[in-house]
């Protein structure tokens, strides 16, 4: 059919490209949709697959393992070329990911890594240099042994682990006084009820790095509700939100990742192994600190 629509159309001095006559189907399954930073990664990554000439399936997994497996398996029916995931977990996406491996989809990681199967190509920001950029920030702006409040992430996923490693070594070197490190899940209200309960323990925190803008932006409330205003907040991702906060002085600065871009690169990185060429292991996706 392809052939013929080929003949057809150099009969009519037609220039037709090959995705235009077939359009293969990658699919991206997003760890949650109710998340900016993933939206964004999501709309980057929808660009590019239009731009290329892609079906792109996008599936969300509710931030539910068990959901992400049964969005893979539905995708391994549909005649999907490509997964694009965005793990929920890195462990648990394990198994998600070896189904699409007997599947003989190929599987490319965005953000969040994959400690099981096999992966051709993992994209994603130095979520550990961004970690430690954030603790260095704060020891510029404070100088060494100050009083830290850390909200980590969703326990289980690479993200947190490594921009926690990151700053880890930030605080070390600093002498950080961390006075709680806290899980909010990446989540706004999480970020805002979390803030809340360590402040009556630790009314004398002075900064507060959380692994994610949301939980940022969330901690920010709950100190304005509480009359600090000179607590310093970093946040990480640089998400719209995120970046509005600290051009109006409420944030004093947000690691940002550059989602899009991440979504960008991904489809870039699944259209060149669709077409048998080499990529990368890990395709790095640069960082930049935003401050007022």
């Amino acid at each position: 059919m392809k052939m013929k629509l080929t003949a057809l159309a150099v009969l009519l001095g037609v220039t037709v490209s090959a995705n235009a006559l077939a359009k293969d189907t990658i699919a991206l399954v997003v760890s949650t949709l109710n998340n900016p930073f993933f939206v964004s990664l999501k709309d980057g990554a929808q660009k590019e697959a239009d731009k290329l000439g892609y079906n792109l399936v996008v599936l969300d997994s509710q931030n539910n393992p068990a959901k992400e497996l049964a969005n893979v398996q539905d995708l391994t029916v549909r005649g999907t070329k490509l997964l694009l995931i965005n793990p929920t977990d890195s462990d648990a996406v394990g198994n998600a990911v070896k189904m699409a491996n007997q599947a003989n989809i190929p599987v490319i990681t965005l953000d969040r890594v994959a400690s099981q199967g096999k992966v051709v190509s993992h994209v994603a920001s130095d979520n550990r240099f961004g970690g430690k950029m954030a603790g260095d920030y704060i020891a510029k702006k404070l100088g060494d042994n100050a009083k830290i409040i850390e909200l980590a992430g969703i326990a289980g996923t690479s993200a947190a682990r490594e921009r926690g490693e990151g700053f880890k070594t930030a605080a070390d070197a600093h002498h950080f006084q961390i006075l709680a490190s806290q899980p909010a899940d990446f989540d706004r209200t999480k970020g805002l009820n979390v803030m809340q309960n360590l402040l009556t323990a630790h009314p004398d925190v002075q900064a507060v790095f959380a692994q994610n803008d949301e939980m940022a932006l969330g901690a920010m409330r709950a100190l304005q509700t509480a009359g600090k205003s000179d607590v310093l907040v970093v946040g990480f991702d640089g998400t719209a939100d995120g970046v509005k906060a600290v051009e109006g002085g409420k944030l004093a600065a947000t690691v940002a990742q550059q989602p899009e871009q991440i979504g960008v690169i991904g489809v870039d990185t699944a259209d060149k192994v669709l077409k048998g060429q080499k990529v990368q292991a890990i395709n790095p996706v640069d960082l930049k600190l935003v401050t007022k």
